[in-house]
């Protein structure tokens, strides 16, 4: 890391202009990661041009501070000196903001996905580390992290760690944790109001999936599905899905959950998690997604049956 570490910043020196972005749909550890990385850099270096990029933010971390001064369209046809692309395992994740990436004239990624396809100049993936805060955390100079910064990676690290309960959580994981929360975190905040809380809406719709969902594979599995139909008459949007797969992944015996999304005719966005046994990434590579080695996600055409079957084919090899 301390080789890469200086890379990084020999890149940072040498560019005038910067432009940071996560993949499309942000979740916490991206959102967390790109506005960690936004506002360092705003702070240290004031001289520099630098903009973050969000196709969308979820409502929730709307509280990180300099969040408002995000970009949301990508058409001015900038062309940065450094595109940062930060959480997202290939390119095409970045969404809109892959112009950007194509016309930098130096690209980094820090991820920590271990489908990562090394797509950029520079590459800092860390695939054993708990979320991209994390990695980005041990880029970062310990003493110029304040409290807004530390903020924003600890919201990354809760994110993809499940509050530190998954197995990526490691004693450095809990370390970092533990030097933000002296920065001044208000981490019960952060944890209560970003992971745990849910509006009502969100709360009906989990109810409808877990109603609706079917166990599988003599108890190991469990299985549902979220219309379009579904979202409709909730007034759903995909954020409102999020904690869903997880409550699924808890119910008692269930090795596997899979939870399929419904994105148009025929097409469904999946989302898998797995206990101890089932390398859920290896089955998304297969169809052009990736992730972890317990959650992780792609998109699949065909019935929904005809989904669920060909997914649960490769769970139960695995399984044997």
């Amino acid at each position: 890391m301390n080789q890469l570490k200086e890379r990084f910043w020999q890149e940072i020196t040498a560019a005038n202009s910067i432009m940071i972005a996560g993949h499309i749909r942000p979740d916490g550890d991206c959102t967390g990661s790109c506005m960690a990385l936004y506002q360092y850099f705003s702070k240290e270096f004031p001289q520099k041009e630098t903009n973050v990029y969000f196709e969308s933010v979820p409502e929730k971390f709307e509280f990180l501070k300099k969040i408002q001064e995000r970009k949301t369209e990508c058409s001015d046809g900038k062309r940065y000196d450094l595109f940062i692309a930060v959480d997202s395992s290939d390119k095409e994740r970045l969404g809109e903001a892959g112009v950007y990436f194509q016309n930098a004239k130096r690209t980094i990624c820090v991820d920590h996905h271990i489908s990562n396809l090394n797509y950029a100049d520079l590459n800092i993936v860390e695939a054993n580390a708990s979320s991209t805060a994390e990695v980005i955390y041990q880029l970062l100079e310990e003493e110029q992290i304040d409290c807004e910064i530390a903020t924003a990676l600890y919201l990354g690290i809760i994110h993809d760690s499940g509050v530190f309960k998954y197995e990526n959580t490691s004693r450095k994981t809990m370390e970092i944790a533990g030097v933000l929360m002296e920065k001044g975190v208000n981490t019960a905040k952060v944890i209560d109001e970003t992971f745990y809380q849910k509006t009502y809406v969100q709360n009906q719709i989990l109810g409808r999936v877990l109603l609706e969902s079917m166990m599988v594979l003599e108890g190991k599995g469990i299985v549902s599905c979220v219309t379009q139909r579904m979202m409709e008459f909730f007034g759903a949007t995909p954020a409102d899905l999020d904690g869903i797969i997880e409550q699924m992944r808890l119910t008692k015996g269930v090795e596997v959950a899979i939870l399929l999304v419904e994105t148009g005719v025929l097409t469904y966005k999946v989302s898998m998690r797995s206990v101890k046994k089932v390398n859920v990434s290896d089955i998304a590579l297969k169809f052009g997604g990736g992730g972890h080695v317990r959650a992780a996600g792609c998109t699949m055409t065909g019935t929904f049956h005809d989904v669920v079957n060909t997914l649960l084919e490769y769970c139960e090899i695995q399984m044997k």
